[in-house]
């Protein structure tokens, strides 16, 4: 089974460890811990026709890196990102689209999602506002819960579905 070191990028607060442990533990903790530095995970993506099992390293990162972690040692032989955004919080949708691109610039050709994550805190109705950039550029924009898991899992095997169409 091949490996693919995937790395989650955003803000403090949006959820990144939400969203790892949601994937695989199938939990979600109430009480916030902040990410010092790095935490991995490994999270098996079952055998889909079409596609081999995939094992994903998952580096959930410490939101205090901003654009230097492109150019820290944890972003070697990443081949994707998912970059993650709080709904609610306007500031992270803005950080996430920066992110993206500065890791599109700094990674041609490797895969990355935005994540929106905490959708299950919108009120019916409510559209969070995106920017221009984000909208209408090919980038998958996936709306996550890491509390009830809604699209975790989700995203996570569409990664590996690209990557693996790129490598092949």
């Amino acid at each position: 089974m091949i490996a693919r070191k995937i790395m989650l990028l955003g803000e403090i607060g949006v959820g990144k460890s939400s969203i790892a442990k949601r994937l695989v533990l199938d939990r979600f903790e109430i009480d916030y811990k902040p990410t010092v530095g790095v935490d991995v995970y490994q999270y098996v993506v079952p055998d889909e026709p079409g596609r081999p099992g995939m094992r994903l390293i998952v580096w959930d990162t410490d939101g205090n890196f901003g654009d230097a972690i492109f150019r820290h040692v944890y972003m070697k032989q990443a081949s994707a990102a998912m970059i993650v955004g709080d709904v609610t919080r306007t500031g992270t949708i803005d950080a996430m689209c920066r992110l993206g691109m500065e890791f599109r610039d700094a990674f041609p050709g490797r895969h990355f999602s935005y994540l929106l994550n905490k959708h299950d805190l919108l009120q019916p109705g409510d559209t969070p506002r995106l920017p221009d950039t984000m909208t209408g550029a090919g980038i998958p924009l996936i709306r996550t819960s890491a509390l009830t898991g809604d699209n975790v899992k989700d995203a996570f095997r569409a990664a590996a579905d690209i990557i693996q169409r790129r490598a092949s």
